[in-house]
């Protein structure tokens, strides 16, 4: 036994057929032909700057927006509609990303200093001079001063 689902409803709201007793060939959703106007203003402007004639851009512009458009509204639905789609997209796009090159180039000497004489060991101090000083150091207690 099969279950109808409502997805119909969902489909009959949001379709335009256009004029009456004039129909389109097509069907379009509503969003797509908002979609389609932002995606043509865009395309055509492109194709101005990049200096292409009036008519070819026109002409170019129309068939990129139809695949643009149908390629968008592709991936909308009633179920996920075109503000979430946007929101996911631009969250995708400001992620932070995991940092794959490491950081730095490769290893130069130029900031290491260099002097024209070799360094050499301090001299070693004698006994004596070890032992006046103390070798701990620290604070005596009252015995070890008297020994």
């Amino acid at each position: 036994m099969r279950i109808r689902t409502d997805d119909e409803v969902y489909r009959v709201d949001a379709v335009w057929l256009g004029p009456p007793r004039a129909t389109m060939p097509w069907r379009a959703r509503y969003v797509a032909w908002g979609v389609g106007v932002v995606v043509f203003l865009f395309v055509l402007t492109i194709e101005r700057r990049m200096g292409i004639s009036l008519f070819w851009s026109i002409a170019w512009g129309i068939v990129i927006t139809i695949v643009v458009t149908r390629f968008i509204c592709s991936k909308i639905s009633h179920e996920r509609p075109l503000s979430s789609v946007a929101a996911m997209w631009l969250r995708e796009l400001t992620a932070p990303r995991e940092t794959t090159t490491g950081e730095g180039g490769a290893v130069t000497a130029t900031r290491v200093r260099v002097s024209n004489s070799r360094p050499r060991r301090r001299p070693r101090q004698s006994r004596r001079t070890q032992t006046k000083r103390g070798r701990g150091g620290g604070v005596r207690t009252p015995t070890q001063a008297r020994a």
